[in-house]
């Protein structure tokens, strides 16, 4: 099971939002944007920080895929 943040990067491009934004709004690192991009963990504090920044939930943003779905999409 791994992780997809697939969800962020519709609700940043809804809200017309940058990565440069996300990442002064929620005090992240561009390391942080390349792991999300990549579908690579990031810490609980990070997804609270943007969550926080964007005024959404932690299901707003992630979601958890099976090895199988994440190879199918």
């Amino acid at each position: 099971m791994s992780v997809s943040y697939t969800r962020l990067m519709y609700l940043l491009i809804d809200r017309n939002i940058t990565n440069a934004q996300l990442m002064r709004e929620a005090n992240i690192s561009a390391n942080i944007i390349a792991k999300i991009k990549n579908g690579r963990y990031i810490s609980l504090e990070k997804i609270e920080n943007i969550c926080v920044a964007l005024d959404c939930t932690p299901n707003d943003i992630l979601e958890f895929v099976t090895g199988e779905e994440n190879n199918n999409g």
